[in-house]
């Protein structure tokens, strides 16, 4: 019997634009998969890995003790970690509330996007904020576009806003093929949270 295989790896760089120039980038992990969070918290505990000072704002998830969470008290003074949220929006049923939440939430958002010591920041589950109105969109591009020049922003959640995509440097977009959750089964620790 013959060997039918053939080599179909790429064995040339691909080609990329004209400079090898460096800067802050905005990243989008949004649709409606699973791994959002997960893919910003590779990016954080990448760039932890390199030294890097890393912020999370978690919007949404605040009544969940969360694995990240737990990590992140491990790296203090590298990794800062910062849980808003009232919990799910079926949790919390009140949207006058969700919206305070949120504002505080983008309150922590604008002072950590501004200071001298965080390189990487995400902003976990802004695009449900947004999204569901909590958050004006207008406002979180306005802060993004005058962010400094060298941090990294990473904002996850599904629905992100056109505004957003636009803006931003690199999007991902996360697509649910199969999920077990419609087999009936919950969220599991050091899965899910």
């Amino acid at each position: 019997m013959a060997n039918n295989r053939r080599d179909q790896a790429p064995r040339s760089c691909p080609k990329r634009g004209p400079s090898n120039k460096k800067k802050g980038l905005i990243i989008v992990y949004t649709g409606d998969g699973k791994g959002k969070s997960t893919a910003a918290f590779g990016a954080a505990f990448r760039a932890l890995g390199h030294g890097m000072k890393v912020a999370v704002i978690q919007f949404l998830k605040g009544k969940w003790k969360t694995g990240e969470a737990e990590i992140a008290e491990k790296f203090s003074g590298e990794f800062s970690f910062y849980c808003f949220g009232d919990g799910f929006t079926w949790e919390s049923k009140d949207f006058d509330q969700d919206v305070k939440t949120a504002e505080k939430a983008w309150e922590k958002c604008c002072q950590i996007l501004h200071d001298d010591i965080h390189e990487v920041v995400v902003f976990d589950e802004i695009n449900y904020a947004m999204h569901y109105h909590f958050l004006p969109v207008s406002k979180v591009v306005q802060a993004l576009k005058k962010k400094p020049p060298m941090k990294h922003v990473i904002l996850t959640g599904d629905k992100a806003p056109a505004e957003i995509i636009g803006i931003a440097d690199l999007v991902t977009e996360m697509k649910c093929l199969k999920h077990h959750f419609r087999d009936g089964v919950s969220a599991q620790k050091g899965i899910e949270f």
